[in-house]
């Protein structure tokens, strides 16, 4: 049974009418005189009408139980009618057809009644999706409608307030998604603005959300669209890092391919491979949300296969604990090593939705299970599994967040995983997830679920490097204007870099993380004209520097607190490091995500183009993501035509 029939039963029931009373009972009885009409107007069979005249004398005593037969049929029908409705509307299996669809026989039996009733029975009001071909009938006459329960009136009163559309898009499963709003990033002048900050993200969450909205028909809005996640979904061929250093740089530039006079400035990132074998011991709390809304296939269930996956994957020496919230929080599974997997396996395996979402109390008990089973020098992590719908407990979101930063530094972190649609809230999962120092995802198939939690396993438990920034200083004298592509909710001030203590993205073992500038260089047509008089008509001519700009990168060791720094120079040719391949599919991805967002910075660069680069850019791909990812162009392309 789904939230909305629940609450549609759990809707007030009006009091009893004695005026609708009266009109159903005038209602019957004229239909049983129109019944009793039709009897006569056919003629008795097999007796003279001396015989029936005598007849009726002589068995005066039944003709009153011939009345009661279909009186009592009506009254009957009247009363079961709308239970039988109610129950039918209760079963998730039941055809749309037989929800909305009305017997012709019926429409005009209905219109015939209210005709011949007194004008006061418009009050009551014939569902139109209510079928009447099985109800019982006393004789062949048109049966009297009803008032409809209190579950069909609330739920056709939606229906009819929200419209066809409306409807669809709850079908959809994307109504009541909620995300953060942000505004696209816009062109800097590097004569006024040179320096650029931003805290790097690995969250994938915004692609798997995105694809699923494709595959279902539906464009997602444009908030639920980060294009940094789309790209950084992917991995990218990047050099491994060298010495001591937990993670290593690259740089390229190539030309825009939807504006040519600019440029694109491609950052790699590669985090170092860490052999599963090698990863320290895990102490893992799987918080569960158990509440109503998980009750659907696409949640629940599907969790509770991904767990099943990554517990197949735990090593003897790691401890999984389990806790739920629904309406308030319960232990299921006390600290059990991963090496009794029958009995973890069952626990996740006996999990029931119900309830209403206590999220706020289920995250203080699973800190203090993972704070009991902490390992030092291990891995400790809460991983949370929702839609996010925290719709109890959670009036203070902010006092959560710091709750969740206090123990981020007592040595345990926060990764989400988020699943479903209709009350997705991805607001609250993301800023739950940068303020436990973890990433998030969105589950929306068991392919995700293998991606997320065997494949990229070392990534999601175990960080390698946490607060990692970058930074890019813009040479003014080869670049006038620059834009970053995405990233829009990851940006820093220009005094964050250096603040060790401004929060920042973490990077997880075998983690790429790209980020793309696209810039104008000096003497391009930009998006702005330069002033004829100021700064800009005072800058020195180049000096022949190939330097289009310096980057700088900062990051804390998993259990520091003083910052490293990593610098590099971007120059024309960038340091050749990163393929040909990556970088084209790395841009079509970008491209796509623009326009997908509907922005007003891609140019000159349509569907068939964007399919025509990602597919020349497939490469080696094993895991068959690159070629999905050219089908989603094509879905995009057709439901934005």
């Amino acid at each position: 049974m789904d939230d909305k029939l629940k609450s549609a039963l759990g809707g007030v029931t009006p009091p009893p009418s004695n005026q609708a009373r009266e009109q159903a009972l005038a209602a019957a009885m004229t239909a049983f005189d129109d019944a009793q009409e039709q009897k006569n107007a056919r003629g008795a069979q097999g007796m003279s009408w001396r015989d029936r005249l005598k007849s009726i004398v002589s068995n005066k005593g039944t003709w009153t139980m011939d009345m009661r037969i279909p009186l009592g049929a009506t009254f009957a029908a009247l009363l079961v009618l709308p239970l039988g409705i109610a129950m039918m509307n209760q079963t998730a299996l039941t055809p749309l057809d037989q929800l909305f669809e009305q017997p012709e026989q019926d429409i005009a039996a209905r219109d015939r009644v209210e005709a011949e009733a007194p004008q006061e029975t418009a009050a009551v009001e014939m569902p139109a999706d209510m079928d009447l071909s099985d109800a019982p009938a006393a004789e062949p006459a048109p049966m009297p409608s009803a008032a409809p329960a209190p579950v069909m009136t609330q739920r056709l009163s939606n229906i009819a307030s929200s419209g066809v559309q409306n409807f669809e898009s709850v079908a959809g499963g994307e109504a009541g998604d909620r995300f953060a709003a942000f505004e696209e990033g816009g062109v800097q002048i590097v004569a006024d603005n040179p320096v650029s900050t931003f805290s790097i993200d690995v969250d994938t969450a915004a692609y798997a959300y995105m694809r699923r909205s494709l595959e279902m028909g539906q464009i997602p809005q444009a908030d639920a669209v980060r294009v940094e996640e789309l790209i950084n979904y992917f991995s990218y061929s990047y050099p491994a890092p060298m010495g001591d250093a937990p993670f290593a740089t690259s740089v390229s530039v190539t030309p825009s391919p939807w504006n040519p006079e600019n440029r694109l400035v491609h950052i790699g990132i590669q985090g170092e491979t860490v052999d599963l074998d090698a990863v320290p011991p895990a102490n893992l709390v799987l918080l569960i949300d158990t509440s109503g809304s998980m009750d659907e296939p696409s949640k629940l269930p599907l969790l509770k296969r991904a767990f099943a996956l990554l517990v197949n994957e735990m090593g003897p020496e790691d401890t999984i604990s389990i806790v739920t919230y629904a309406g308030s929080p319960g232990v299921v599974l006390e600290p059990t090593p991963a090496s009794e997997k029958a009995t973890i396996l069952q626990a996740i395996d006996n999990l029931v939705p119900g309830g209403s979402t206590a999220g706020a109390q289920g995250i203080e008990a699973a800190y203090d299970l993972a704070e009991k089973a902490m390992i030092e020098g291990g891995t400790n992590r809460v991983l949370l599994a929702t839609d996010g719908d925290f719709n109890v407990g959670l009036s203070d979101p902010d006092g959560l967040e710091r709750f969740i930063e206090t123990r981020r530094d007592e040595g345990i972190f926060l990764s989400v995983l988020g699943f479903g649609t209709g009350n997705y809230n991805d607001s609250i999962m993301q800023s739950l997830a940068q303020a436990g120092n973890g990433n998030a995802a969105y589950i929306d198939s068991y392919s995700e679920a293998r991606k997320v939690l065997v494949e990229e396993m070392g990534g999601t438990l175990m960080t390698i490097a946490k607060d990692v920034k970058i930074q890019v200083e813009f040479n003014p004298q080869t670049v006038s204007e620059y834009r970053l592509i995405g990233y829009e909710t990851r940006a820093l001030a220009r005094e964050d870099f250096n603040n060790d203590a401004i929060d920042a993205g973490d990077i997880g073992a075998g983690h790429t993380v790209t980020a793309i500038y696209e810039i104008t260089p000096v003497g391009a047509r930009g998006s702005v004209d330069p002033l004829r008089y100021g700064d800009e008509a005072l800058a020195a001519p180049s000096d022949g520097s190939d330097e289009l700009g310096f980057l700088k990168l900062r990051y804390k060791a998993p259990d520091g607190e003083v910052s490293q720094l990593i610098e590099t120079p971007i120059s024309f040719d960038g340091d050749g490091a990163m393929t040909s391949d990556d970088l084209d599919f790395a841009t079509a991805v970008a491209a796509f995500g623009q326009k997908l967002k509907g922005s007003t910075h891609l140019r000159a660069m349509d569907w068939s183009e964007i399919r025509a680069l990602a597919a020349s850019a497939v490469g080696d791909d094993p895991t068959g993501r690159r070629a999905e990812f050219v089908r989603l162009v094509d879905m995009a392309e057709s439901l934005t035509n």
